[in-house]
């Protein structure tokens, strides 16, 4: 269940850890609406936790589903390219069975800025068969604003 290195490193090859990124960009976000971001690649799926080919059943890919009962460490980074300043908001939420955890920005920089990027990172309880997975939502305005596959969701069982 764990493995001791010789140098006395601790690792347990079965703890769940994931980290997902998309497949491809997603363009033109629509506008005063939830939109969930399609996390398509695993770059690992340590227990095999998260979905990104099989959307659950509201539709969301990359869907973690936590195994057992404990604290989660849950982040995000997510570049949005093309925001328009004539938007109200524009945030990244982290939405879990729980609650929502959300990064926000009111985009009135009097100009459209090129890329913004939006960072989490929480330690959050989770029950066994709990969900997260990243929404977007922006205020009205132009669809322009384009995911990027710079973009990043991952987690741990931290205890």
């Amino acid at each position: 269940r764990f493995t001791i290195g010789t140098g006395g490193a601790v690792t347990m090859p079965n703890q769940p850890a994931f980290m997902v990124r998309p497949a491809s960009g997603q363009d033109d976000i629509a506008m005063a609406t939830d939109v969930n971001i399609t996390f398509g690649t695993e770059q690992f799926d340590q227990g095999a936790d998260v979905s990104v080919t099989n959307p659950n059943s509201d539709g969301n890919t990359a869907t973690f589903t936590a195994p057992v009962t404990g604290k989660y460490q849950l982040s995000f980074v997510v570049r949005v390219n093309n925001i328009d300043s004539a938007a109200s908001h524009f945030l990244v939420a982290l939405v879990t069975s729980n609650r929502d955890y959300i990064s926000r920005i009111d985009p009135d920089f009097g100009q459209d800025p090129a890329s913004w990027v939006f960072s989490l990172s929480i330690l959050a309880e989770m029950e066994a068969s709990d969900t997260a997975f990243i929404r977007v939502n922006s205020g009205a305005g132009t669809a322009q604003s384009d995911i990027t596959t710079e973009s990043k969701f991952s987690g741990f069982l931290a205890c």
